[in-house]
């Protein structure tokens, strides 16, 4: 295992309520370098913000050589910081080999979700489950593996949905859950059932880090989200040029 995979494991666990792991989303090297001279402890690359620079659309059509690329050139900027990727379902790689080439990135977590972003269908979860484990049996203890669970963000709002699901990744061997979309309200439910860390998503106008981490989250990331803003700025940027 090496040292960075310990240190972001660790920082999942013995956290106050009102201090969740923050994990901003670097999508290039720019702003991996620019969070990890900020302080924060560890970074979490998604796969939207990273698509979107790259010139796709999110979960249509990335090449999985240029995601690779990718994450190897923002682990590299982040320097010491430990940096775990959104790598979606996996590209369809088997487990092995989509161990091989994170660990080859220098990454030392992924996200793995649960449904296709094409049709939108989850996945089976027993299915899911069983790829989970492949991955761990795969990588050991040199990923921290945060298993999406995408039951809200298809449209079974039931916690018992999620539930189900997260405790069969849990079973998996997995490090920390991640109920996408999931109501602020329901997050300390689903961690006490599921017993894992529970990663919570952050968006612009809901709760805050701080806040979601009191209403039951471990850890917060916020998908494209940051990428977005800041390409938000940059049209704020040229409309100024223009006037």
């Amino acid at each position: 295992m090496s040292d960075k995979a310990a240190v972001l494991r660790a920082l999942h666990h013995g956290r106050a309520a009102d201090d969740p792991l923050v994990l901003p989303g670097p999508w290039d090297a720019a702003s991996a370098q620019v969070f990890a001279d900020a302080g924060f402890a560890a970074l979490a690359i998604p796969s939207a913000g990273v698509s979107a620079s790259l010139g796709y659309p999110d979960g249509h059509g990335t090449p999985p050589a240029e995601m690779f690329a990718a994450i190897g050139r923002i682990v590299r900027a982040a320097g010491d910081v430990p940096v775990t990727a959104d790598v979606e379902g996996g590209y369809g790689l088997p487990a092995k080999e989509l161990v091989e080439r994170l660990l080859a990135t220098g990454a030392v977590g992924c996200n793995l979700e649960d449904s296709d972003p094409v049709t939108g269908k989850l996945d089976d979860p027993r299915r899911q489950a069983d790829r989970l484990a492949e991955v761990r049996a795969a990588a050991g203890d040199a990923l921290v593996i945060n298993a999406r669970v995408d039951t809200y963000l298809r449209g079974d709002l039931a916690t018992a949905a999620a539930v189900e699901r997260g405790r069969l990744y849990a079973a998996a061997g997995v490090d920390s859950v991640y109920p996408i979309m999931a109501p602020a309200t329901q997050l300390a439910a689903l961690a006490e059932e599921i017993g894992r860390p529970l990663n919570a998503f952050c968006k612009a106008g809901g709760p805050s880090p701080r806040e979601l981490g009191v209403m039951g989250a471990t850890r917060v990331t916020f998908g494209g989200g940051l990428q977005q803003q800041a390409l938000e700025a940059v049209k704020e940027l040229a409309r100024g040029l223009q006037a």
